[in-house]
């Protein structure tokens, strides 16, 4: 059974995360055997990225969503690392500014959607909408609880439209969490990405773990689904999504176009 398969939401299905365990490693015996897999996984990804990109008819749209701390930059510096940059673009969805709260909520991330050809990562994402703005009720309950409606209609049109949707929930403990957010304190290197904010919305975590079941439960299709990643080992985490996404990326069984011209009649000049 492919690794996609064992991690996907089935649509429709209930999601419990507190049943799975975040320290699990289903499809890798050991870490040795997953770090093998990742670096083939990376040196293929490099040769279906130049088949989408050369391709040019559809494109191929990667979210990430998670906890704090739980290593969406994390997975994608390491995973993402060998694709070219030329058709690749990360998004990084923060608090809405005043232009973006002007307009839908789905308006800022369509926008940033890949165009043909082009792989595009989103580090947070329009699940936001259904996550923050539920915990912590910046809109009333009958707003964000059509968004599940509006996000599957959207995401449908993308699919629609030749747009792949691969969404990854990055699943820690709550104590590995914490452990993770001591050693940014502990370390001048990652002393920066210290918020004070993300200490306190561990007093929400319970909040959050009910908005993502419901995210996932409502938003997960046949054809954008939604995975969920064991993340307390990293380097699971990055074997994991990198496997999904080489498993994906050759269903789509893309091919190199053929030359525009009649390659035969074609003289270099002495």
């Amino acid at each position: 059974m492919k690794l996609a398969h064992k991690l996907m939401v089935a649509p429709g299905s209930r999601v419990r995360l507190d049943k799975i365990a975040p320290d699990s490693t289903p499809g890798f015996a050991d870490k040795e055997k997953a770090q093998a897999a990742l670096e083939r996984n990376i040196t293929r990804m490099a040769e279906l990225h130049y088949l989408l990109y050369a391709e040019g008819k559809r494109s191929l749209l990667v979210v990430f969503q998670a906890m704090d701390a739980a290593g969406k930059d994390g997975v994608i510096r390491h995973v993402m690392t060998g694709l070219n940059p030329q058709g690749c673009q990360v998004t990084s969805f923060k608090a809405p500014n005043s232009v973006e709260l002007a307009h839908d909520f789905l308006w800022r991330v369509h926008r940033n959607v890949p165009s043909a050809g082009k792989m595009g990562i989103f580090n947070r994402s329009h699940y936001e909408d259904v996550l923050i703005v539920r915990v912590h009720n910046l809109v009333p309950k009958p707003v964000w609880s059509r968004r599940y409606d509006h996000i599957n209609d959207f995401e449908k049109l993308l699919s629609a439209g030749g747009t792949r949707v691969l969404k990854f929930y990055l699943h820690i403990s709550k104590e590995e969490q914490l452990q993770r957010l001591r050693k940014r304190l502990e370390d001048p290197a990652r002393q920066w990405k210290v918020d004070p904010a993300d200490f306190d919305e561990r007093k929400r975590w319970d909040g959050y773990m009910e908005a993502y079941e419901e995210a996932m439960r409502k938003c997960s299709t046949r054809d954008c689904p939604w995975f969920i990643i064991p993340a307390n080992h990293k380097w699971y985490r990055n074997a994991a999504v990198s496997q999904i996404l080489v498993e994906t990326m050759e269903e789509m069984k893309m091919k190199l176009p053929k030359p525009k011209f009649d390659i035969s009649k074609i003289k270099i000049p002495e």
